[in-house]
């Protein structure tokens, strides 16, 4: 696995008093080597067990959408 993942993964909640959602970042995802997967590290679980994965933003140092 390369240092950098080839996705970030985030528990999105819709609030209803909010006009926008609330993306905390919980993990992140690598490619398999030889593809056909990914390896998933986690380091909370979303209440409501939505995980989104996206890409890190090159724009961040440690990738995670602010």
């Amino acid at each position: 696995m390369s240092n950098k993942p080839s996705f970030i993964a985030y528990a999105v909640r819709q609030r209803p008093d909010a006009e926008k959602a609330n993306w905390t970042a919980i993990g992140v995802a690598w490619a398999h080597k030889k593809g056909g997967g990914f390896n998933i590290e986690l380091e909370a679980t979303p209440l409501d067990g939505r995980i989104v994965l996206m890409p890190p933003k090159d724009d961040e140092p440690d990738g995670v959408r602010g």
